[in-house]
């Protein structure tokens, strides 16, 4: 169970990206970055989370890019232009990994933890004990037990999803209302 007073700079969190940081398209993909829209003060939130968290990590699955209706370039201009407001506003994103897989068995695609461990290939100082997976999906919270995280859940587009879950230690309306719990502690 995760206890967030335990929670020091030597942990990693892991974000989903759409229904997180911002706004999903219903049964769509966001396919630019016309499209894209951070939920109102992702950015800052990012920035007291940069302070508590030694790395902070995008997975994302992108089906959209595999099946073709949008390009990977659209795809890294959203990224682009997302990370440069999170650094305009003091937060920080240390490597954004997605999976644009179409199987949905791809060791890579969420809720398999293939992307936990490119971050932990790429970054050597990730436990993945000492990591949260925040997302807003089941298969995101599934991902992160598989990884071995603990697990945050956001009812950002799911609020009907149970709680208390096997799957989720905490829950939280927002990134926003888990940023200031979390730097508070």
């Amino acid at each position: 169970m995760l206890v967030l007073d335990q929670v020091n700079n030597q942990w990693t969190l892991f974000l989903d990206r759409d229904g997180v940081l911002n706004h999903e398209k219903n049964n769509d993909y966001v396919l630019s970055w016309n499209e894209f829209r951070f939920y109102e003060g992702v950015p800052e939130a990012l920035a007291l989370l940069a302070g508590r968290f030694k790395h902070i990590v995008i997975v994302t699955n992108q089906k959209g890019v595999g099946k073709g209706v949008m390009g990977l370039s659209d795809l890294l201009e959203i990224h682009s232009n997302m990370l440069s407001l999170i650094e305009k506003a003091g937060g920080r994103i240390d490597k954004v990994y997605f999976c644009s897989d179409l199987s949905d068995d791809s060791p890579n695609r969420k809720p398999q933890p293939g992307m936990a461990f490119q971050a932990q290939h790429d970054f050597p100082g990730i436990d993945l004990a000492k990591s949260i997976m925040v997302g807003n999906r089941p298969s995101d919270m599934k991902f992160g037990r598989n990884a071995g995280m603990h697990t945050v859940y956001l009812a950002t587009t799911h609020p009907e999803t149970p709680f208390p879950h096997p799957d989720i230690d905490l829950r939280f309306n927002s990134l926003v209302e888990f940023a200031h719990t979390i730097t508070a502690v």
